[in-house]
């Protein structure tokens, strides 16, 4: 236990039990979540503690509850023999949101799952390049249409020298709107086998 703990102790975000921000019991609640499409897994349905973290984790920095959702993924990839080799690349923020909030919370979470499933993770291979209206309260098609032309494959890149499949990371799946548009664009630059992980749906 570090002074942390001792000063803000661990407790779980929907129960209160104290230990960790994912209670056991809490978790067990949550409904599994699957493959969306052939191409999109995620883990969870996005409810209960899982709903919450992810909310915390976002709008208030912790490394430890990034920590506890990537343990709590990569338990459920080993579960489903997901690919042993592949290189995870987060969807990025623009830069603007990013020095604003300070962390790009797909990138934390995605670090983290790539270290313990032994991939390459590689940050910076797609770039936003513009900054976008957040997509909470718009339509599927208004959706797609904000996120048009939004990623660019960074130039100090190329995808030749890429060897594995290529795991887009998301927190969230709503209408696949963001995944589906970064996806384009790396099979557009080349890339045959893209798949997408996010934690909930």
């Amino acid at each position: 236990m570090n002074i942390l703990d001792l000063i803000f102790p661990k407790k779980c975000l929907e129960c209160g039990l104290p230990g960790k921000y994912i209670c056991e019991n809490c978790l067990n609640k949550v409904p599994p979540g699957g493959w969306i499409k052939r191409d999109v897994y995620s883990a969870w349905k996005y409810k209960g503690v899982i709903r919450k973290a992810i909310i915390a984790l976002k709008y208030k920095y912790s490394t430890e509850i990034a920590k506890e959702l990537a343990d709590l993924c990569v338990k459920k990839l080993y579960a489903i023999r997901f690919s042993l080799s592949a290189v995870l690349v987060p969807i990025p923020l623009h830069w603007h949101r990013k020095n604003f909030r300070g962390f790009n919370q797909s990138e934390e979470i995605g670090k983290k799952v790539a270290e313990e499933m032994g991939w390459k993770f590689i940050p910076n291979l797609l770039v936003r390049k513009k900054s976008t209206a957040p997509q909470v309260q718009l339509t599927v098609l208004a959706r797609r249409k904000n996120l048009r032309g939004v990623f660019v494959l960074s130039p100090n890149y190329s995808l030749s020298a890429v060897r594995y499949p290529l795991v887009l990371f998301d927190d969230v799946f709503t209408t696949g709107s963001t995944l589906y548009e970064a996806m384009k664009v790396l099979k557009g630059a080349g890339c045959k086998k893209v798949w997408g992980l996010t934690i909930a749906n």
